[in-house]
């Protein structure tokens, strides 16, 4: 069966299509488990993960968040014409023209309570997980890419090409759309996300994650004792990243 044939059965199949095989090749020694039940199971709706960005503390010109981003989930540049490549974090640099005042802030999936990628998602690629993680099943991603002009926050990227060297606990493939997963898989194993120990380690520590439900937490501390802000809070999508200083 061609790629193209595989991708058109497996998006009118939908979930159902899991059932026969649950195990896809996507490049040679990296195979695909459904995202679904490889990272759905056993999360907890007790728990919803969340991160807060201190951009007084992020700095214009440091990529640290964006190099840890890229190294852990295996993201190289893009080798067509032109080069396309995936960024699930990216930094923008904001200007107040009045007062002059300038802030660095990374963005990347803001991991909705109600995200727009899984509501306009016709096969259920889309995801969400009991603890807020936002995902993309790349079993039965088609590629219509309807998520991708959904996103307020253009979150989302789409494999243009073939992909080697990958992470196997990052199945990757072309013809999916992929952002930001909160890097699940350091998190089902008690670490911290990638982006997160850079900017620690870089001695900035602008950006904080933990269960935004756990009072105890140091991020619901936080939450509950400084201003912070959610990017596009007028559209009620309640993300799970919020920014201190903007």
């Amino acid at each position: 069966m061609s790629d193209h044939t595989r991708r058109k059965f497996l998006g009118a199949a939908g979930l159902t299509g899991l059932a026969g095989s649950g195990l896809a090749a996507l490049a040679p020694g990296v195979h695909l488990i459904s995202l679904a039940a490889a990272h759905a199971n056993g999360a907890s709706s007790k728990v919803r993960w969340g991160m807060l960005v201190d951009t007084t503390r992020c700095a214009s010109g440091c990529n640290a968040c964006v190099t840890a981003c890229a190294t852990e989930n295996a993201i190289q540049p893009g080798t067509g014409r032109p080069a396309q490549s995936s960024q699930w974090i990216r930094k923008i640099e904001l200007n107040e023209f009045k007062t002059g005042r300038a802030l660095s802030l990374p963005m990347m999936c803001q991991h909705c309570e109600q995200p727009p990628c899984v509501d306009v998602c016709p096969t259920g690629a889309s995801f969400k997980r009991a603890d807020g993680i936002v995902l993309v099943d790349r079993h039965i991603c088609i590629g219509c890419r309807y998520c991708m002009m959904a996103c307020p926050y253009k979150a989302r990227s789409f494999v243009h090409e073939p992909l080697t060297e990958q992470n196997p606990e990052v199945p990757r493939g072309k013809g999916c759309v992929e952002s930001c997963t909160l890097c699940v898989q350091r998190i089902d194993k008690g670490q911290q996300p990638a982006c997160v120990e850079a900017c620690t380690k870089n001695g900035r520590s602008a950006m904080l994650f933990g269960d935004l439900n756990d009072p105890a937490s140091e991020i619901a501390k936080r939450i509950a004792t400084t201003p912070t802000s959610q990017v596009r809070a007028d559209l009620r999508l309640n993300p799970g990243v919020r920014y201190q200083g903007i």
